[in-house]
């Protein structure tokens, strides 16, 4: 099972290694890592998506509170949760297959941000399974570089 993990880090150098490392020592792989800023300058979010199948999550977040810099630990629900992400694609273009591609990623409400003579390159943001599903519609097309953010996600609500 998917866990995606929030975790508030006091915001100064080598907290990412020492969390990273962390994971990595505990067998952990991490699937997606995204860190940012947050309200407050001087503390940072780090969300951070890995697989609980082999190993308890639990044995990881225990040990991530003994980290020094490390404030707060939020396993998310994903009923409770907004989580999206961030790909850029860079996909094969031609004059005969340009007006395909632009009503694909109308159709998946992606940005188109360049156009070049063989080239375009499409914004989409959202979750994971609308990204891979555009990902599949623009294969024939001839897929030549993606770039994806990982998930970043908050809890619904008040909290």
């Amino acid at each position: 099972m998917k866990h995606t993990l929030s975790v508030l880090v006091e915001n100064k150098p080598g907290v990412l290694s020492r969390v990273a490392g962390l994971f990595s020592r505990r067998g952990f792989n991490i699937d997606s890592l995204a860190v940012g800023v947050t309200e407050n300058p001087d503390v940072s979010r780090m969300t951070i998506t890995v697989d609980g199948k082999e190993h308890p999550i639990e044995q990881v977040t225990k040990q991530l509170h003994k980290l020094i810099n490390v404030i707060k630990i939020t396993d998310l629900d994903p009923v409770n949760t907004v989580a999206r992400e961030l790909a850029l694609i860079k996909v094969k273009s031609d004059a005969g297959s340009r007006g395909e591609i632009m009503q694909i990623a109308e159709i998946f409400r992606a940005n188109i941000l360049d156009v070049a003579r063989n080239t375009m390159v499409l914004e989409i943001t959202g979750t994971t399974e609308k990204i891979d599903a555009l990902l599949q519609l623009l294969a024939p097309q001839g897929v030549v570089e993606i770039v994806r953010t990982g998930r970043i996600a908050i809890e619904r609500g008040a909290k």
